[in-house]
């Protein structure tokens, strides 16, 4: 995984770097990791066709993805930039020159010229400027799979909370108009003189806090959509699909591969590694500079006093070089230069051993994540089934005169609590999925960053 790391062996790295463990340790937790699931365009698998429509304008139209295919494209120019430096270099010169020198009449001279040059790349300096610029391409390209993942990751999360304030908000509505039968029924009993006025102005009162939230809850559903709108490169307003009445379904299985394979295909993992062996180049490249570099020079120029001169023989001046330099003293900087660039390659080992231990953790948070998930979502399904039984219960009895308003409300309560935490337990367990995706890898390739290149234009 770590090869080609410039002039660092790869036993060097293994030593250093830690190892990925065997499998995951929280993998028994979870009942349906075992599937197979593709994680290529792993939103799919969800079957709502809103997510997918949203997912591929997001891929399609978002800024920030336009920014990292520009810089996918500015990393091979600069690449380019350095592959041309390993060649010969011909320059072309024309001049006219007039002047005179003391009481001499006036000449004039008129020439032209072909300067060729080539550096003799004795030590490598040239060579490790390019692979750091290969490097400096792979990640870039990397990044741009690290954003189309982040990206589709975000407006799945963002599509699936934008469906848990909706259904939030729909149990509140559900709740609120149980309330108002309740009231109605509170106000009968107290013309009846079979209730108290304590009651009645309880009833209100609970009618009251229930309203209040639903504005938050408006307020939470249009934010989801503006995020939407933004993350699809639109702007808030937009129109765009509605989430599902139902529940988000994920898959019922999904791929879970071993730590290894994991850490091949996290786009953040190969930018990481990338970046060490840029690193790793230019200090290459640093160390190379300290020694003497050879040039080889050639000229052909013609000097004639009229242009039409300029083609005779004798116009012809030719000549031949080759230039050795070296720098006698500079005060330590280029050793100071090497140095520098050591260091960085260094930080960008360490940055790469914090990448890889945190795309471990993310996998090992995402599979905990779905444990708590799942069981928290079997409780809170027996609990709403109980709550609604009790609340029906609660209700033909008081309508009955069997029990008083209090007890009513604490039933109304108890289900309104349980079905918006089973809604919020819904919404988390389609966005832990999301991110158990994410940690994955989400099926990226480097290969993914060479269709959205073809497809980019870039304006000077």
């Amino acid at each position: 995984m770590l090869a080609g790391c410039g002039s660092v062996s790869v036993s060097q790295q293994a030593r250093e770097l830690p190892a990925p463990p065997q499998r995951w340790t929280e993998a028994g937790r979870m009942s349906e990791v075992a599937g197979a699931v593709p994680l290529q365009r792993w939103w799919t698998a969800f079957g709502d066709p809103g997510l997918s429509q949203l997912v591929e304008a997001a891929l399609a139209a978002n800024p920030d993805l336009a920014a990292a295919v520009a810089a996918v494209a500015q990393a091979r120019a600069l690449r380019d930039v350095a592959r041309a430096a390993t060649g010969p270099a011909v320059d072309a010169s024309a001049a006219v020159q007039r002047g005179r020198a003391g009481s001499a009449p006036a000449g004039t001279t008129v020439r032209a010229g072909l300067d060729a040059g080539w550096d003799a790349d004795w030590f490598g300096r040239r060579a490790a400027a390019l692979r750091a610029g290969d490097a400096d391409v792979a990640a870039s390209e990397a990044n741009l799979g690290l954003v189309r993942l982040t990206l589709a990751a975000e407006v799945a999360a963002t599509y699936f909370e934008g469906w848990g304030a909706r259904e939030r908000l729909r149990v509140a509505q559900q709740s609120l108009a149980a309330q108002l039968d309740s009231l109605s029924l509170t106000q009968w009993r107290v013309q009846a003189g079979l209730a108290s006025a304590l009651d009645l102005e309880t009833a209100r009162a609970a009618l009251e806090q229930t309203r209040a939230s639903l504005p938050a809850l408006e307020v939470s559903i249009r934010r989801s959509m503006h995020a939407l709108a933004l993350l699809t490169g639109q702007a808030p307003g937009a129109d765009l699909p509605d989430p599902p009445a139902t529940a988000p379904e994920p898959p019922t299985a999904w791929t879970l591969p071993v730590p290894a394979d994991v850490l091949r295909q996290r786009p953040d993992v190969a930018a990481a590694q990338a970046r060490l062996q840029a690193a790793f180049a230019r200090a290459d490249q640093a160390e190379a500079a300290r020694w003497p570099t050879l040039r080889l020079g050639g000229s052909l120029s013609l000097a004639a006093p009229r242009v039409a001169d300029l083609f005779d023989v004798t116009a012809l001046t030719r000549s031949l070089a080759l230039n050795l330099a070296a720098t006698v003293f500079d005060g330590g900087a280029a050793q100071a230069q090497a140095r520098a660039q050591a260091a960085a390659a260094e930080q960008a080992r360490a940055a790469l051993a914090a990448t890889l231990l945190e795309a471990l953790r993310d996998v090992e948070d995402a599979l905990v994540a779905l444990a708590g998930d799942q069981q928290r979502l079997l409780r809170l399904q027996d609990a709403v089934t109980a709550a609604q039984q009790a609340e029906q219960l609660a209700t033909q009895r008081y309508t009955a005169g069997l029990i008083d308003y209090r007890a009513l409300l604490e039933a109304q309560r108890t289900l309104l609590a349980l079905q918006s935490d089973l809604a919020a337990a819904r919404t988390a367990w389609a966005v832990d999925h999301v991110r158990l995706v994410k940690a994955l890898g989400g099926g990226w390739s480097p290969s993914d960053a060479a269709p959205s290149l073809a497809a980019a234009t870039v304006q000077p």
